[in-house]
């Protein structure tokens, strides 16, 4: 269709649309009940955007007014009840609902301060916080409600529903109207939806299985853009809140993120899918946009992950890698600058904007550690899924939803007064497993799997009371009348097969003790804790006559009790399936018969068991028990195959009959005819239309393999029931009876019902729960989709008979919501039901009539005595025995005592045949060697010892295997501990003692350097911002190599006409052309510029001459700074605790520059300690083979002294021995024999504790005899190690072998002598050798002992100073992010600044050359007439005239230099208004110049002369042209010179004030570091501060300086001297060399007068005057003409060629301007509309203001009390202010008096 057409019918559609009248109450109803398939227009299968595109225009162009509402009676869903059946539609009436769906997400918002709405299945709950009142709103399709969303103006909220191309209605608040529907959103249900930043945008995305996202227009009903966002679960969109044109969603496993394009095609959503690279996948719940497109998002193991284009940015952690939540992150805010995140581990935590916005990835890890700024635990088992809050300046208050079943409100202001979380409501956690109803009043008990039993007044909508337990409820009863006549006692079954009896009664009636907490309405207590089962109980119910009760179980057991007090298990019976329901007989039936219901299709009736004695039964199971069984047999597809027979039947004999009459008419009609040929034709046409067609194959018999699951039942008549069953034999209630005499056995038996009764709309819909009413008359069935329908059976027959009429109500969610229990009041007046959807709700059974206002539950009253009764034991471990456990294991116990018996018997026998044995083998000993018996031949055979020595090694191999896991287990966890505490230690503590003294010495203990710092220190650097000295430096470097790179680009006179020819191209005729002109100019111009060179080369130098003169008043730069910093500092020493102190730019302090500090403290440390821990470990290693030799030296000192005569012996030296503390690394050295040897030490240990345990209970002093003994252990196990220590020992020599002794001879007894003399002496060298190593060794210990003790004093300094220095981390840490924040604003002032400066000098230097171009200019106009007199010469007739002619004014057309395109799409129209225009001009140039005619003095003119005059005038009129725009540049750079000099003033005092913020910021933080305690130790001699002779005792005044920097200040006074000495001397020699240069100067004036003169003087003599001569030189063509003839020959050709090409362009932009324009038009008449909507607004609001207010006119009492209070204070802050300037006077006078604070009693 052409663009034009459409806009024509476009048009027409809205006047016809203006012209009905569709804002009536009928224009109403027709648009609300258009039913499903007119909805369905928007729907879509491949392309959503073209289908139905003509039919739907004009509905899309349709204005719906801004007053338009639909009727709410007509949209909201309504119960069926069946046609013509008389039942009311308020048969129902929902009251309260107790039951939250905590775990849908966004199941929480807020419309106002005090209202809240949540989803509750098919309603909408709005909850008033100040009363607690519930209201109301109903869903419009009845099949639930998928999500909801709320204006940010909060007057409207959206509702997102469920079921068959669902409607997502707009609602305005607080009136509750139906504003806007927006239909064919999404398929089946609607998952998410969101407005945007101004809620004039909505964003909705749809669930399985389409997952489309729609964006709306939803004032006007109508979808903007709309597409699949996700082949998987979207679980949230949402616009960003900074360009509604972005929008992000994110569900299982993805995140994507989306652009609205404008294509060539119209508007699209584009989607990019987020790509998590090495992080791994992750379902994203919570995430946020941030304003420069960045989103951070949550991530399911409790990160925060921030995506930049698509990607992973950066990963956020706490410091150790531990990560920001524990578990996902569900929400993630955007409040007040900080971003507040909250997951499932119950904390909601606050982070720093900054820090995450400004996060990059440092190391290939991604991965970025930071703190939270505040962060709340709510509370213990609470799982936080959304948050919200009225977004209002300074409210802090938000309301949470907790997925664990509450509503919270929490104050996250975190200051002095935040208030604790205040959990406001209480709900059950998940699906609502079971439920009862009290039948004595209005109480109801429910559970869930959320391990709780809550108690409610359905009557007074109160919650009275819950009980938590260790596991989930699953089963509920209340005990009948017969059994409890109070009516406070229930049963509750559970998950872990356990059944609790509870009491209910009123804790009032109880005995109030002292402390007693706040009584509550109503308390639970245990009575009795039972565990029949294994498996959760599903069933619990009383007997008719309330003496048994009967429990079953998912364990396929049914467990009987006896009732009494206290239950007493009579016995359990096994059924071939997990029990559904148990129903006993009702009172009418003469025997009591139990009905079960078995869910694999088994239906099982026992009677009541008989009570036995149990106590010696070994087990409790019933085998005796009668039972009958019914197998179902699926009968669906038969009856099925029925009702289409039937069905068929009918339909045939309509058929007949329809035939017969049509036969009998055709009949009548033939006779009427004349022509029988005619009528026989008709007849054969007759029985060719008779022919039957034939009939499709009748339905066939399919039967489920597996049974269908039965749901409930209940008992029509003796031995006959109803039941109920899912799958596929749903839609039917089957009549059944048990068979009289079964065949076969209960596997093999199928029964089949005898009746059924067809239940409409049923057929993928069951009915779960049947409950009748007290009368029998009302038939209450909870449906698997969450309805709850109401058959009214009028002859009150169990049979069913009149089971036609139904009222039907959805109430519950129809996906999850299936209802799981429905109860009717004891007295018919209320109904109870509750779902898996978590909701409980309470109706009122025909409630025209209201409700008693104080109806209210009677809670019983607590039993005598129950305040003495001792609490009852619960069985709270989950695998307790059961009943029949317990049973099991004590038989069991009795079997192996017995069978323990017997083996001591066989044990004892054994040991009596081994001690005869025993005794054998001694006699075979003391017989002799010849007599006596080989071991082997005792054997009474070999191959059974072979046989046990084999078995010994495949058990030992078997063992080995077994234990090969726990080896390894083991193994790497002694690894891993080395790895934690030993890999990271480079020394440990070793303690090496002196041999001579007691001294000992210890190396340090010693950890790996670690790269905390220097890595904070990368990380701090990166994040802080550059100080203005830092990017001062940076930016002057980048200047001068941004200097260097840029070359300027000289362009000479002979470049505008040279080109190089291109190679390879043929030229025209046109460039030939070209290129001789350039030639010929390029002599002309060659001569000119050399002569112009000269000049501006000589000119130049002159002005660098004249600018090296200094003025009169100037002044060294350096002298002045010089000057200036001695003005500021010199006399003055300025402290750092100094008021006034001004931190110097270099001397700045941050946290980055300490934490370099504490880096190299720690590594000067650790180098010092490392050195000094090697010594020690040499010397421990020279100790050892001091030692070694020692030993070595005693040995042979023994030697010696086995020679010698004892009588020359001499006491031998004790060998030094090794401390365990000297060989630590010996403790981690062990092998089989140290740790047998420690197991067997341990199990002593063990057989000790366990024999004095007892004692010790009595002995007071037993325990000091154990742990002396454990003590002596430890010291015999350490001798022991120490003794496994490598030591060097020689071999003892052996002792010479004895002769018989004879007389020595003389020579002998000389040898002998010289020989002891020889071994004394050596004995003694020994022996001093000994002393020497001793003493050797000593000596070196204690030198190094004193180098250590001087190392442990600096080390101690270094650990005081590393805790200063660690303190001013944690202050500079605080005060960084201000900092920073100041710095960067001074620095982007200072750069402004500089940056100002910078174009100021370029104006300066641009203005300077303008103005050099203007002298230029009138230089060469100079010589132009110059040149023109020197032309005419002297005493020319035609002078005048010619100089009028040149002098004349003439109007000219501007040539305009084309460089570039130039847009040429003027039109014709336009040129020709030019042409006039510029002949207009002509003539009124010819009009004002008509005094003066040329063609008057034109005939006797030299022609030569005139035409040379005529181009010196278009010289001329050049240069006056260029001048004239020179001069209006000047002024245009003077203009922008002035603004830019007070921007720079703006700018300097906007720098000043910012610097001197920072200054005081720097100077707090200064204060805040002189805070800092330092220790500094000082010896006596040090201190100089002294008060009449005597130390004083307070040194807080004092100061701690350096001696070098004291030094260094007194050696600067005699520099300072030395240096005005020095100064004077020069200021001497520089006057009077100013006065030489003064006479010079003088002298220089006068000569330069002479020789002016004199240039004056041949000037004349030679030309006749004085000229210029470099106007002479520089005389030529005219240039600029020239190069603009050039130019335009160039361009004609260029020209030539791109007329064609935009001629093309002019088409396509004109179509281009034509559809922008129709464009513009569109959204100028918007514009119109907005603006007539916001006139009326305007108007409204302007009556509302000046109707408001009237009450309050007039002075009131509290203004006036409240002014008088505020004139009070101000006279009193004033004689403050007196006072204190009356102080701060006398403080600053010299010798002031300090006077005490003023203390003022207001």
């Amino acid at each position: 269709m052409d663009q034009d057409e459409e806009s024509e019918k476009l048009d027409d559609m809205e006047d016809d649309y203006q012209d009905d009248d569709e804002f009536q109450t009928e224009g109403e109803e027709e648009i609300s009940t258009e039913t499903a398939p007119e909805q369905s227009e928007y729907s879509y299968s491949e392309d959503p955007f073209h289908e139905g595109e003509e039919e739907s225009v004009e509905e899309q162009m349709k204005k719906i007014s801004e007053n338009f509402f639909y009727n709410y009676n007509e949209v909201a869903s309504v119960p069926f009840v069946t046609q013509d059946s008389g039942i009311p539609l308020n048969l129902l009436t929902l009251i309260h609902s107790f039951g939250y769906d905590s775990t849908k997400r966004g199941n929480l918002q807020l419309l106002d301060s005090q209202t809240l709405m949540f989803i509750a299945g098919n309603q909408i709950v709005f909850v008033d916080l100040r009363t607690f009142e519930q209201s109301y709103l109903r869903s419009s399709s009845g099949q639930g409600i998928g999500a909801l969303a709320v204006h940010p103006d909060k007057t409207y909220f959206v509702v997102a529903e469920k079921g068959f191309y669902p409607n997502v209605i707009i609602y305005d608040y607080p009136l509750l109207r139906p504003y806007r529907i927006l239909r064919g959103g999404t398929d089946e249900a609607y998952a998410y939806a969101s407005f945007n930043f101004n809620g004039s945008l909505l964003a909705t995305v749809g669930g399985y299985p389409d997952y489309t996202i729609t964006v709306w227009n939803w004032k006007e009903e109508h979808p903007i853009l709309r597409t699949k966002a996700f082949s998987q679960d979207v679980f949230k969109v949402t616009f960003n809140p900074e360009n509604e044109e972005q929008l992000t969603t994110a569900g299982s496993g993805h995140i994507k993120f989306w652009i609205m394009a404008l294509t060539f095609t119209g508007l699209k959503l584009q989607g990019f899918l987020g790509r998590f690279g090495k992080t791994a996948v992750t379902d994203i719940e919570g995430y946020m946009e941030l304003p420069d497109g960045k989103v951070l998002t949550g991530s399911e193991w409790g990160n925060l992950l921030l995506w930049e284009g698509g990607l992973i940015k950066v990963e956020l952690c706490r410091h150790a890698r531990r990560t920001c939540h524990i578990g996902p992150i569900n929400q993630i805010m955007l409040d007040e600058g900080e971003v507040i995140t909250a997951g499932d581990d119950g904390c909601v935590r606050i982070w720093d904007f900054e820090t995450i916005d400004t996060a990059d990835a440092i190391d290939e890890s991604e991965m970025i550690e930071m703190e939270p700024i505040n962060e709340m635990q709510v509370g213990k088992n609470v799982k936080l899924y959304s948050m919200v809050k009225i977004f209002k300046p300074g409210n802090s208050i938000w309301y949470a939803q907790d997925a664990n079943g509450a509503i919270w409100k929490l104050d996250l202001s975190f200051s002095n007064i935040t208030q604790d979380p205040k959990q406001l409501f209480s709900f059950h956690t998940g699906p609502i497993t079971a439920m009862v109803v009290s039948p004595f009043t209005y109480l109801m008990a429910t559970t869930s799997h959320d391990c709780s039993i809550r108690i409610f007044d359905f009557a007074a909508k109160l919650f009275l009371t819950h009980m938590e337990f260790k596991e989930g409820g699953t089963a509920l009863v209340w005990a009948p009348r017969v059994v409890s006549y109070r009516g406070g006692l229930l049963i509750a079954g559970f998950e872990d097969g356990v059944i609790r009896i509870l009491e209910l009664f009123d804790p009032k009636g109880l005995i109030i003790f002292a402390g007693r907490r706040k009584v509550k309405a109503a308390q639970l207590r245990l009575k009795q804790a039972l565990k029949p089962h294994t498996a959760a109980v599903t069933s619990i119910a009383y007997e008719q006559n309330g003496e048994v009760l009967a429990t079953g179980s998912k364990d396929k057991t049914v467990f009987f009790f006896v009732v009494g007090k206290y239950y007493e298990p009579i016995g359990y019976i096994n059924v071939p399936g997990p029990v559904v329901q148990l129903i006993w007989t009702p009172k009418s039936y003469d025997k009591s018969f139990l009905l079960i219901l078995c869910e694999n299709g088994y239906v099982l009736e026992v009677p009541v068991p008989e009570v036995k004695e149990t106590e010696d039964l070994p087990t409790f199971e019933i085998k005796d028990l009668p039972m009958k069984c019914f197998h179902f047999r699926s009968i669906k597809s038969r009856i099925l195959r029925d009702i289409e027979i039937e069905r068929r039947r009918k339909r045939k004999e309509e058929k007949e009959k329809e035939k017969e009459e049509r036969r009998k008419l055709q009949l009548q009609m033939m006779k009427d005819l004349e022509e029988s040929e005619g009528a026989e034709e008709e007849e054969e046409c007759l029985e060719e239309e008779e022919e039957e067609e034939a009939e499709e194959p009748l339905p066939e018999i399919f039967i489920p393999e597996k049974p269908c699951p039965i749901f409930c039942g209940f008992y029509s008549s003796p031995k006959k029931f109803w039941i109920s069953l899912g799958g596929y034999d749903s839609g039917f209630l089957y009549h059944c009876k048990f068979p009289t005499k079964p065949e076969k056995t209960m596997e093999e038996q199928q029964d089949e019902p005898f009746g059924f009764h067809a239940v409409e709309n049923t057929d993928n819909n069951p009915i779960r729960v049947i409950a009748f009413s007290l009368t029998k008359m009302m038939m209450f069935c909870g449906m698997q989709n969450g309805q709850v329908r109401v058959y009214i059976l009028k002859d009150k027959s169990p049979n069913l008979t009149d089971m036609q009429s139904y009222w039907s109500y959805s109430i519950h969610d129809n996906d999850y919501g299936h209802i799981q229990a429905l109860c009717p009041s004891y007295d018919d007046r209320f109904v109870v039901t509750c779902g898996a959807d978590g909701n409980i709700f309470v109706f009122n059974v025909l409630s025209e009539e209201q409700l008693e206002e104080d109806l209210r539950a009677t809670v019983p009253p607590p039993r005598i005595g129950i305040e003495t009764e001792k609490r009852v034991d619960d069985i709270e471990d989950p695998n307790a025995f059961s009943i029949e456990g317990a049973r099991q294991k004590r038989e069991h116990d009795q079997i192996m005592q017995e069978v323990e018996e017997i083996k001591t018997q066989k044990r004892e026998k054994l040991k009596h045949l081994r001690d005869e044995f025993e005794k054998f083998l001694v006699k075979n000993s003391e017989l002799p060697e010849h007599m006596q018996l080989h071991r082997t031949e005792f054997d009474v055979d070999t191959k059974v010892r072979e046989e046990t020595e084999r078995t010994t090694v495949k058990k030992i191999k078997q063992v080995e295997k077994e234990l090969a896991w726990e080896k390894e287990k083991h193994r790497i966890a002694l690894q891993k501990l080395q790895q934690r505490f030993r890999d990271s230690l480079e020394f440990d503590t070793i303690i090496v003692h002196a041999i001579q003294t007691e001294h000992k010495i210890s190396t340090y203990r010693l950890l790996k350097l670690s790269g905390k710092y220097t890595k904070a220190k990368r990380l701090s650097q990166t994040e802080r911002r550059a100080s203005k000295f830092d990017w001062k430096e940076k930016e002057v470097t980048v200047k001068r190599e941004s200097q260097k790179d840029s070359v300027p680009l000289v362009t000479g006179p002979e470049e505008v006409f040279m080109e190089k020819e291109k190679k390879g191209r043929p030229r025209n005729l046109s460039e030939l052309m070209v290129e001789n002109q350039i030639d010929k100019m390029k002599k002309i111009m060659i001569k000119a510029e050399k002569a112009q060179n000269k000049i501006l080369q000589r000119r130049k130098e002159w002005e660098e001459l004249y600018k090296s003169k200094p003025e009169d008043d100037y002044e060294d730069p350096r002298d002045v700074l010089a000057i200036k910093e001695a003005q500021n500092n010199m006399g003055d020493f300025n402290l750092k605790t100094a008021p006034d102190y001004k931190i110097p730019e270099q001397m700045r302090i941050n946290a980055a520059k300490k934490e370099e500090e504490i880096g190299i403290l720690e590594a000067m440390a650790h180098e010092r300690k490392f050195n000094m821990n090697k010594c020690i470990i040499s010397l421990r290693d020279q100790k050892i083979a001091v030692i070694e030799e020692i030993q070595c030296l005693v040995q042979e000192l023994k030697t010696i002294q086995a020679i010698l005569p004892a009588d020359k012996h001499l006491p031998i030296p004790e060998v030094p021995q090794l401390q365990p503390e000297e060989v630590p690394e010996k403790k981690y050295q062990y092998d089989d024999e140290i740790l047998l040897e420690f197991k067997l030490e341990q199990e002593k240990k063990a057989m000790e504790e366990q024999q004095k345990g007892p004692e010790e209970e009595f002995t007071g002093f037993g325990s000091g005899k154990v742990k002396s003994s454990i003590k002596e252990g430890e010291l015999i196990r350490q001798d022991s190690k120490i003794a496994k220590i490598p030591l060097v020992f020689l071999p003892e020599v052996p002792k010479p072998v004895e002769f018989p002794k004879t007389e020595p001879t003389e020579v002998e007894l000389e040898i002998l002598k010289r020989e002891e003399i020889r071994n004394v002496y050596m004995q003694q060298h020994v022996i001093d050798r000994i002393r020497e190593l001793i003493i050797t060794f000593d000596a070196e210990f204690r030198l190094l002992r004193h180098q250590k003790l001087k190392l442990d004093i600096q080390m101690k300094l270094a650990d005081l100073h590393h805790v200063t220095l660690f303190q001013e981390v944690l202050l500079l840490k605080n005060f960084e992010k201000q900092e920073n924040i100041l710095q960067e604003r001074v620095n982007s002032l200072d750069r402004e600044q500089q940056d100002m400066k910078w174009r100021i000098n370029e104006n300066v230097a641009e203005m300077e050359e303008r103005k050099n171009e203007i002298n230029k200019l009138q230089e060469q106009e100079k010589a132009l007439y110059a040149n023109f007199q020197a032309t005419l010469g002297e005493n020319n007739k035609f002078a005048n005239f010619l100089l009028k002619v040149l002098k004349k004014n003439i109007k000219r057309v501007k040539k305009k230099e084309v460089e570039g395109e130039e847009e040429e799409d003027e039109s014709s129209k336009e040129d020709s208004d030019d042409e006039s225009s510029f002949e207009s001009g002509e003539e009124e140039s010819e009009s004002e110049d008509e005094a003066f005619d040329e063609s008057m003095g034109l005939a006797n003119c030299d022609p030569a002369l005139y035409e040379m005059t005529l181009q010196l005038r278009e010289k001329r009129l050049d240069i006056e042209e260029t001048l004239s725009d020179e001069k209006k540049l000047l002024e245009n750079l003077r203009k922008e010179y002035d603004a830019m000099g007070k921007k720079v003033k703006v700018v300097a005092a906007n720098l000043e004030t910012a610097e001197e913020a920072l200054e005081a910021y720097q100077r707090e933080k200064q204060q805040r570091l002189n805070e800092l305690l330092i220790v500094i130790p000082l010896k006596l001699h040090q201190i100089e501060c002294v008060e009449f002779g005597e130390i004083p005792h307070d040194l807080s005044n004092a100061l701690v300086f350096s001696n070098s920097s004291l030094q260094r200040l007194q050696d600067r006074i005699i520099q300072l001297q030395e240096e005005n000495l020095e100064q004077q001397e020069l200021n001497k020699e520089c006057r009077e060399r100013r006065k030489k240069l003064v006479f010079e100067k003088r002298e220089m004036a006068k000569k330069i007068k002479k020789m002016k003169e004199m240039v004056a003087q041949l000037m004349i003599d030679k030309f006749g005057k004085e000229i210029n001569l470099e106007a002479l030189q520089t005389l030529s063509v005219n240039k600029k003409l020239e190069e603009l003839k050039i130019k335009k020959m160039r361009k004609e050709l260029s020209n030539a060629k791109e007329i064609k090409n935009w001629e093309d362009k002019i088409s396509q932009v004109r179509w281009d301007l034509m559809v922008k324009t129709k464009e513009h038009t569109k959204k100028l008449q918007q514009m119109n509309e907005l603006c007539l909507e916001k006139r009326e607004l305007e108007g409204r609001l302007n009556t509302l203001q000046s109707q408001q207010g009237n009450a309050f006119q007039g002075p009131r009492k509290a203004d006036i009390v409240a002014r008088e209070k505020i004139t009070e204070l101000i006279q009193i802050q004033a004689e403050k202010i007196l006072a204190l300037k009356e102080e701060i006077a006398i403080l600053r006078r010299k010798g002031g008096l300090i006077l005490p604070p003023i203390n003022s009693t207001h």
